[in-house]
């Protein structure tokens, strides 16, 4: 009953879309001196979410089919194409990334605190504190 509750959904797709996200930026750190490197990055979340959820794709209509929260997939990683050029061909600015993983935390503790919203209403209504 509880399982599809979009609230839920949304704070699981949030989550699961930083993580991805963190992902390409330890991917991008970590080939910071590769010699014709592109910087990676996904689309927002926000982008996502809207995809997902605008009634077009795959929807579940059976107990056997399985299901994901929409965000939950892996995002595709595009090569960023605006950034400057190192001398090497590399594209990845340190100070970028570690801006980029701020922000990915700071998505990752909204994503926590809707679900902890979440859980207190439903708790709440339940009767229990």
């Amino acid at each position: 009953m509880f399982q599809n509750l979009e609230i839920f959904r949304l704070a699981q797709g949030m989550a699961e879309h930083a993580a991805s996200r963190q992902s390409v930026v330890a991917g991008n750190i970590a080939n910071a001196d590769t010699p014709g490197y592109r910087q990676r990055d996904i689309p927002d979340f926000a982008e996502i979410w809207r995809n997902d959820t605008s009634g077009i794709g795959m929807r579940r209509t059976r107990d056997s089919h399985l299901s994901q929260a929409p965000g939950s997939e892996r995002a595709r990683s595009f090569a960023v194409s605006d950034a400057p050029a190192d001398p090497n061909g590399n594209t990845v600015s340190l100070e970028t990334e570690i801006i980029k993983s701020a922000e990915i935390r700071q998505q990752h503790e909204i994503a926590l605190s809707i679900y902890r919203s979440g859980l207190s209403v439903l708790r709440t209504s339940l009767g229990r504190r």
